[in-house]
């Protein structure tokens, strides 16, 4: 779904010509006519970004309804605001932007400067929960990493060949390129690296390279000074600087625009960086690791990936065998998502039948463990009386093509609500291509931010 943006003026001119301004891009636009319209509308639905002009009914001039209309904003509702007003001054700009604001235009604007504007701020806004998602999950693992815990069932001979290769890397400080399909486990492998390296008791810093927008990576990856641009009205730390000393995880990184991997190569290889809007070059001591499920080797042939980027990521290379590969360890994992699934809703022990066991081992499993996690939480809730039968399941046996363009058509449950259809739908196409965000979110009719919103709203 395109980004929805409020926009609150008196004057219905003006809300006609900010549509008009706005209709090449995929926006959903919204109106309010007055400061009441505009509160009714937040309290009933989420918007991404506020335009909206200072002066309403009690005077045209001296922007105080705005501003106290701002207050009240700031007060309830974490969104980006972008003020206007025909009648700016100096003044009147810098309260406004110390009282919340994002941003301040004068009427009449410049089409491409509002335009731009609200690019920008959309972009921040997306950077923003991305970073405060991140935030909480590396909260988490420091958490886990002080108990010095982190679960990895490897019993499988492929598995315990990987696991090996790991134990010998435990001094090394060189980059490692994790390769395999989707939902393999690249993730929790990259934190069991660390926890077995020199680095265990530093942060461990994961970023998803395709969910930073181009126009925010600089400040996302290397941080900000107050005033570097509009809308940065404090310093901010890098992802780089909070993983000094400790593990920067690139997930995805198949996924990075071209246009910043150089800037990660940069980083990679001068062992320095420095934050927008400072003059100022800060050592970055970080050990890098880095996943994908996609064939770089085929990405540097289409020119969409950096050969020498590549050469730096891959010093070492692990490849994460397939749960195909590795059928021994599915009981074990098995075991393992249920237990965790039972305390945290603190059901009553739960247990496969052997016919739900030899279903699952029968399976063929493209989505990995990320499939096998959702098909046992599924399970979980759908079985009755602790025990999980096979048609708990839900997996559906996948005929054989008759033909090159055969369809192949899955059963779709009847006893799924409306977010686990859609739950589910991102979790198979998603797998259908491959973990390749871009095509996944086109193939849905989503934009990228809409995307990614879903992904955490689902967890997935």
């Amino acid at each position: 779904m395109s980004e929805s943006i409020l926009v609150a003026d008196d004057n219905p001119d003006i809300i006609t010509s900010v549509q008009l301004l706005l209709a090449e891009f995929d926006y959903q636009i919204f109106s309010a006519t007055t400061p009441t319209e505009l509160l009714n509308a937040l309290e009933t639905k989420h918007f991404d970004l506020i335009l909206m002009d200072l002066n309403y009914h009690l005077d045209s001039t001296s922007g105080m309804e705005g501003l106290e209309l701002l207050a009240n904003i700031r007060a309830k509702w974490d969104i980006p605001v972008i003020v206007m007003t025909g009648w700016a001054t100096v003044e009147l700009a810098i309260t406004a932007l110390q009282q919340g604001a994002n941003d301040f235009i004068q009427k009449p604007w410049q089409n491409e400067h509002l335009a731009n504007s609200i690019k920008t701020q959309l972009a921040l806004s997306d950077s923003q929960r991305l970073s405060k998602k991140l935030s909480a999950e590396n909260n988490q693992l420091r958490t886990q990493l002080s108990n010095n815990h982190c679960t990895l069932i490897a019993d499988s001979p492929a598995m315990q060949k990987l696991i090996a290769e790991i134990d010998r890397l435990r001094d090394s400080q060189s980059s490692i390129l994790l390769t395999g399909e989707n939902g393999t486990g690249k993730t929790l492998l990259a934190r069991y690296i660390h926890n077995d390296s020199q680095r265990s008791q530093q942060p461990f810093i994961s970023v998803n390279m395709g969910a930073i927008a181009d126009g925010v990576f600089e400040s996302e990856f290397f941080g900000h000074k107050k005033g570097a641009f509009t809308g940065a009205i404090t310093s901010r730390e890098g992802l780089v600087k909070q993983a000094q000393c400790g593990t920067l995880f690139l997930d995805e990184i198949g996924n990075t625009p071209l246009s910043q991997q150089a800037k990660i190569l940069s980083v990679i290889e001068e062992k320095m960086y420095t934050p927008v809007g400072s003059t100022q070059v800060y050592h970055a001591d970080v050990r890098v690791i880095s996943a994908t499920n996609m064939d770089l080797v085929r990405a540097i042939m289409e020119g969409t990936f950096r050969q020498d980027l590549f050469y730096r990521l891959n010093t070492i290379e692990l490849r994460v065998p397939s749960l195909r590969e590795r059928l021994e360890d599915i009981p074990l994992l098995v075991d393992h998502m249920l237990d965790k699934l039972i305390a945290e809703y603190s059901f009553a022990p739960i247990r496969l039948t052997n016919c739900a066991m030899e279903k699952l081992k029968a399976h063929s499993w493209p989505g990995n463990i990320r499939e096998l996690n959702h098909c046992i939480e599924r399970a979980v809730f759908m079985c009755q009386n602790g025990v999980i039968d096979a048609h708990h399941l839900h997996l559906v046996t996948e005929p054989a093509a008759t033909t090159a363009n055969a369809a192949v058509t899955a059963a779709v449950p009847l006893n799924l609500t409306l977010d686990e259809l859609e739950r589910q739908a991102i979790i198979e196409r998603l797998e259908h291509y491959a973990g390749n965000v871009k095509k996944t979110a086109a193939s849905l009719g989503l934009s990228r931010s809409g995307y990614y919103r879903r992904i955490e709203k689902y967890n997935l």
